[in-house]
Protein backbone atom coordinates (compact mmCIF):
# COMPACT_ATOMS: atom_id res chain seq x y z
CA UNK A 1 0.00 0.00 0.00
CA UNK A 2 1.48 3.27 -1.12
CA UNK A 3 1.56 5.99 1.52
CA UNK A 4 2.37 9.02 -0.60
CA UNK A 5 1.40 8.89 -4.25
CA UNK A 6 3.21 11.78 -5.89
CA UNK A 7 1.22 13.21 -8.80
CA UNK A 8 4.25 12.66 -11.06
CA UNK A 9 3.99 8.87 -10.69
CA UNK A 10 2.27 7.14 -13.58
CA UNK A 11 0.62 3.73 -13.82
CA UNK A 12 3.71 2.59 -15.75
CA UNK A 13 5.88 3.73 -12.84
CA UNK A 14 3.82 1.62 -10.44
CA UNK A 15 4.14 -1.36 -12.78
CA UNK A 16 7.92 -1.02 -13.02
CA UNK A 17 8.22 -0.44 -9.28
CA UNK A 18 6.49 -3.78 -8.71
CA UNK A 19 9.31 -5.39 -10.72
CA UNK A 20 11.87 -3.79 -8.38
CA UNK A 21 9.88 -5.07 -5.40
CA UNK A 22 9.91 -8.60 -6.87
CA UNK A 23 13.69 -8.34 -7.13
CA UNK A 24 13.93 -7.31 -3.46
CA UNK A 25 11.79 -10.28 -2.45
CA UNK A 26 13.96 -12.59 -4.55
CA UNK A 27 17.05 -11.36 -2.74
CA UNK A 28 15.37 -11.91 0.61
CA UNK A 29 14.33 -15.43 -0.39
CA UNK A 30 18.02 -16.21 -1.02
CA UNK A 31 19.06 -15.01 2.47
CA UNK A 32 20.16 -11.64 1.11
CA UNK A 33 19.34 -8.03 1.81
CA UNK A 34 15.91 -7.11 0.37
CA UNK A 35 16.76 -4.28 -2.01
CA UNK A 36 15.74 -4.47 -5.65
CA UNK A 37 16.08 -2.19 -8.66
CA UNK A 38 14.95 -1.93 -12.27
CA UNK A 39 16.36 0.33 -15.01
CA UNK A 40 13.83 1.38 -17.66
CA UNK A 41 14.19 3.37 -20.87
CA UNK A 42 11.17 4.27 -22.98
CA UNK A 43 8.96 1.70 -21.23
CA UNK A 44 11.46 -1.13 -21.80
CA UNK A 45 13.23 -2.83 -18.91
CA UNK A 46 16.96 -2.71 -19.58
CA UNK A 47 18.02 -4.51 -16.45
CA UNK A 48 16.86 -5.83 -13.10
CA UNK A 49 18.82 -6.62 -10.01
CA UNK A 50 18.82 -7.17 -6.29
CA UNK A 51 21.36 -6.90 -3.53
CA UNK A 52 23.76 -9.84 -3.88
CA UNK A 53 26.48 -8.89 -1.44
CA UNK A 54 25.76 -11.98 0.64
CA UNK A 55 25.11 -14.37 -2.22
CA UNK A 56 28.21 -13.34 -4.20
CA UNK A 57 30.47 -12.34 -1.31
CA UNK A 58 30.63 -8.95 -3.03
CA UNK A 59 31.64 -5.62 -1.60
CA UNK A 60 29.63 -3.59 -4.14
CA UNK A 61 26.68 -5.63 -5.40
CA UNK A 62 23.89 -3.46 -4.00
CA UNK A 63 20.54 -3.77 -5.76
CA UNK A 64 21.15 -0.76 -7.99
CA UNK A 65 24.68 -1.85 -8.87
CA UNK A 66 23.45 -5.36 -9.72
CA UNK A 67 20.75 -3.81 -11.90
CA UNK A 68 23.30 -1.69 -13.79
CA UNK A 69 25.55 -4.71 -14.26
CA UNK A 70 22.67 -6.82 -15.55
CA UNK A 71 21.63 -4.06 -17.97
CA UNK A 72 25.05 -4.27 -19.60
CA UNK A 73 26.89 -1.51 -21.42
CA UNK A 74 24.63 1.16 -22.84
CA UNK A 75 25.28 4.31 -24.80
CA UNK A 76 25.23 7.49 -22.73
CA UNK A 77 22.04 8.70 -24.44
CA UNK A 78 20.18 5.61 -23.20
CA UNK A 79 21.02 6.32 -19.57
CA UNK A 80 20.03 9.98 -20.04
CA UNK A 81 16.52 8.84 -21.04
CA UNK A 82 16.13 6.22 -18.30
CA UNK A 83 14.39 5.92 -14.96
CA UNK A 84 15.77 3.86 -12.10
CA UNK A 85 13.24 2.20 -9.78
CA UNK A 86 14.66 1.14 -6.45
CA UNK A 87 13.03 -0.18 -3.31
CA UNK A 88 15.33 1.75 -0.97
CA UNK A 89 16.84 5.22 -0.99
CA UNK A 90 20.22 4.94 -2.77
CA UNK A 91 23.44 4.96 -0.76
CA UNK A 92 26.41 7.12 -1.71
CA UNK A 93 27.92 4.38 -3.93
CA UNK A 94 24.72 3.81 -5.91
CA UNK A 95 24.06 7.55 -6.08
CA UNK A 96 27.50 7.98 -7.61
CA UNK A 97 26.59 5.53 -10.37
CA UNK A 98 23.29 7.37 -10.96
CA UNK A 99 25.23 10.62 -11.38
CA UNK A 100 28.00 9.05 -13.46
CA UNK A 101 25.50 7.77 -16.01
CA UNK A 102 23.33 10.90 -15.75
CA UNK A 103 20.13 9.03 -14.98
CA UNK A 104 17.60 11.85 -14.73
CA UNK A 105 14.84 10.23 -12.67
CA UNK A 106 14.79 7.88 -9.68
CA UNK A 107 11.65 6.38 -8.14
CA UNK A 108 12.26 5.24 -4.55
CA UNK A 109 9.97 2.81 -2.75
CA UNK A 110 10.95 3.86 0.76
CA UNK A 111 13.27 6.07 2.76
CA UNK A 112 11.95 5.46 6.28
CA UNK A 113 14.42 2.72 7.23
CA UNK A 114 17.33 4.33 5.39
CA UNK A 115 17.61 7.74 3.79
CA UNK A 116 20.45 7.77 1.34
CA UNK A 117 21.79 10.55 -0.83
CA UNK A 118 18.46 11.94 -2.08
CA UNK A 119 19.33 15.56 -1.30
CA UNK A 120 22.68 15.24 -3.06
CA UNK A 121 21.01 13.71 -6.12
CA UNK A 122 18.41 16.50 -6.16
CA UNK A 123 21.17 19.10 -5.89
CA UNK A 124 22.67 17.60 -9.05
CA UNK A 125 19.38 17.81 -10.98
CA UNK A 126 18.02 14.29 -10.52
CA UNK A 127 14.24 14.09 -10.21
CA UNK A 128 13.67 12.05 -7.04
CA UNK A 129 10.24 10.66 -6.19
CA UNK A 130 9.72 8.80 -2.91
CA UNK A 131 6.35 7.21 -2.26
CA UNK A 132 6.95 5.11 0.86
CA UNK A 133 5.24 1.85 -0.02
CA UNK A 134 4.01 0.23 3.20
CA UNK A 135 4.88 -3.31 2.08
CA UNK A 136 8.44 -2.25 1.26
CA UNK A 137 8.84 -0.37 4.55
CA UNK A 138 7.65 -3.38 6.55
CA UNK A 139 9.84 -5.85 4.62
CA UNK A 140 12.95 -3.72 5.18
CA UNK A 141 12.12 -3.00 8.82
CA UNK A 142 11.62 -6.70 9.58
CA UNK A 143 14.91 -7.53 7.87
CA UNK A 144 16.84 -4.88 9.81
CA UNK A 145 15.36 -6.10 13.09
CA UNK A 146 16.17 -9.73 12.27
CA UNK A 147 19.68 -9.13 10.86
CA UNK A 148 21.13 -5.89 12.28
CA UNK A 149 24.76 -6.95 11.85
CA UNK A 150 24.29 -7.79 8.18
CA UNK A 151 22.34 -4.57 7.60
CA UNK A 152 25.01 -2.44 9.26
CA UNK A 153 27.68 -4.13 7.19
CA UNK A 154 25.73 -3.38 4.03
CA UNK A 155 25.52 0.35 4.76
CA UNK A 156 29.06 0.60 6.14
CA UNK A 157 28.05 1.24 9.72
CA UNK A 158 28.92 -0.25 13.05
CA UNK A 159 26.08 -0.99 15.37
CA UNK A 160 24.48 -3.86 17.19
CA UNK A 161 26.99 -6.61 16.58
CA UNK A 162 25.26 -9.23 18.71
CA UNK A 163 23.21 -10.74 15.88
CA UNK A 164 24.23 -14.08 14.47
CA UNK A 165 23.36 -12.95 10.93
Amino acid sequence: MIQNLDSRITQEDLKFYQEALKEAKQGLSHQGIPVGAVLVCEDVILGKGHNKRVQMGSTIRHGEMDCFENAGRKKAIVYKKSTLYTTLSPCVMCSGAILLYKIPRVIIGENINFKGEEDFLRSRGVDIIVFNDLETIQMMSAFIERCPRLWNEDIGETGKENSSA
